[in-house]
């Protein structure tokens, strides 16, 4: 429905590459080429710098941007609500959600939603918390969801599940035959923490603070951009580390990595669903909705 020489524009502007482009649009390049010139000759102005191998949105392209993202969202908007007319749902849902959310909570529950609404395409994409509301901001997303809450005006959390962080180590550990530590003791323990701006170092971090511990108190041995990644490390160190609860289950049933209470420093927080303030409907709405009701089934 969305006329196809702006979608090409769209795309183009937001991949800031003609290649990537065709290959998202399953067109060739010059095809791609062909309908960005049209359009800069129907308006006769240039919508893109070219620099060498470089892509750049001129002036001209920034404000049919911000237009063509208006009109992208209208499509949708009338699409879902005259498919709901006739008790169908179709369309194209870009979804952004925290890594860890990603691995650990997602996938079950997209395959349910997936047998559900058949015509409604899932995109996925990754990325810790301050990549997924940029990626929102940037409206390469309609929907995310992520660990922590960091109050962006520009956007609305609506609480979607609660999740616990807990501090966990290697059952070979030397320190594994403790059943709780103090918070002080912290200081003392090579610890590894998930990178800047992950919702979880960022929970985590608060939690200290009210303990009077600082990040740069801590013995930090390294930060590592993947809970994957840090829970290999776990086997092979005698370090300790801050998880969510969701994504050490199978390690604690298979008695891999244990627990190790901090004494009056429970970590609670809740996963959010995050759109752009304002009213909410159409896939995003729906996509909320399933999830909401499903996630404890």
């Amino acid at each position: 429905m969305f006329d196809f020489r702006l979608k090409v524009f769209n795309t183009v502007a937001r991949r800031l590459s003609f290649t990537k482009a065709a290959e998202e649009l399953l067109i060739s390049q010059p095809a791609v080429t062909k309908h960005i010139k049209e359009l800069e000759n129907q308006f006769n102005l240039a919508l893109f710098d070219r620099r060498g191998n470089k892509v750049l949105l001129s002036p001209a392209g920034e404000v049919l941007l911000k237009h063509t993202e208006g009109i992208q969202e209208i499509y949708r908007q009338i699409e879902f609500d005259l498919n709901q007319l006739n008790h169908t749902f179709k369309g194209v849902l870009h979804v952004g959600s925290s890594t860890s959310i990603t691995q650990y909570i997602l996938p079950p529950l997209l395959a349910r939603f997936h047998k559900m609404h058949q015509e409604v395409k899932v995109e996925l994409f990754s990325g810790n918390s301050e990549q997924i509301e940029q990626a929102l901001l940037n409206k390469k997303i309609e929907v995310g969801v992520i660990e922590g809450k960091s109050k962006r005006r520009e956007i609305h959390y609506t609480p979607f599940l609660k999740d616990e962080i807990v501090l966990v180590c290697s059952s070979k550990n030397s320190l594994a035959k403790k059943e709780e530590i103090k918070p002080e003791e912290l200081k003392r323990i090579p610890l590894l923490l998930r990178e800047p701006g992950s919702g979880t170092l960022e929970v985590t971090a608060d939690a200290l603070k009210q303990k009077g511990i600082s990040l740069a108190d801590l013995k930090v041995e390294m930060q590592l951009g993947s809970t994957e990644a840090i829970k290999s490390y776990l086997q092979h160190s005698d370090c300790m580390t801050f998880l969510s609860l969701h994504a050490i289950l199978k390690e604690l049933e298979n008695g891999s990595l244990k627990i190790i209470e901090i004494k009056r420093l429970p970590i609670h927080r809740n996963f959010y669903f995050i759109t752009p303030q304002g009213p909410q409907g159409g896939l995003p709405a729906l996509l909320i909705q399933f999830l909401s009701r499903n996630h404890s089934l």
